[in-house]
């Protein structure tokens, strides 16, 4: 994995949303949070076991908003609301949150966009903003999800889920669990 530095500005926006975190309620003893960057197209661990330097993401190429139907990426305070793919193997292709029996590698990938490996589904905790009629991450069924195109990382190329390398989502898996906080900034 290439070395990622945390510049300045990227810190100062980490600092805002545990601040953002807190003000919601959250602190590390209560367990762990993630915290989605958009513009630095990274997301990060908090009051856990995770690496310091986060993992890269690709989130909406359409950027981000909360419409249902938009392809962006939802904003806001969520939380995990189930956590699918317990024993799959690497690469496993998922489609309505159930194993396909197809296995994707980073090499053997075509287009398309693969759910693979592990699903982190996320429902919004934001009246208006994320959740209820219109805007509802949950029914717009958004995700932080394996993917095979590893090269496309770093870059906002998903229909609006939350994509990492597989590798990194099978890491993630056991250091979080149902009502996990997500704070997803643009």
């Amino acid at each position: 994995m290439a070395s990622f530095e945390l510049t300045t500005d990227s810190a100062q926006r980490l600092q805002y949303a545990t601040a953002l975190l807190q003000k919601h309620g959250w602190s590390p003893q209560q367990g762990p949070a993630l915290v989605v960057l958009g513009a630095e197209q990274r997301m990060f661990g908090l009051g856990g076991a995770f690496p310091p330097e986060g993992w890269p993401i690709s989130t909406g190429e359409a950027g981000f908003g909360n419409v249902v139907d938009s392809g962006r990426t939802p904003t806001g305070l969520h939380r995990i609301c189930a956590c699918i793919g317990d024993g799959a193997p690497i690469g496993m292709v998922f489609k309505s949150r159930e194993p396909t029996g197809e296995i994707v590698s980073p090499a053997g990938a075509l287009d398309g966009d693969f759910i693979t490996t592990r699903i982190l589904w996320l429902e919004g905790m934001e009246e208006g903003v994320n959740r209820g009629p219109g805007v509802d991450s949950r029914e717009r069924y958004i995700y932080i999800h394996g993917t095979p195109h590893v090269h496309q990382l770093g870059q906002p190329v998903s229909k609006g889920c939350v994509r990492m390398d597989d590798r990194d989502v099978m890491t993630l898996y056991p250091l979080v669990s149902l009502h996990t906080p997500v704070l997803i900034l643009a």
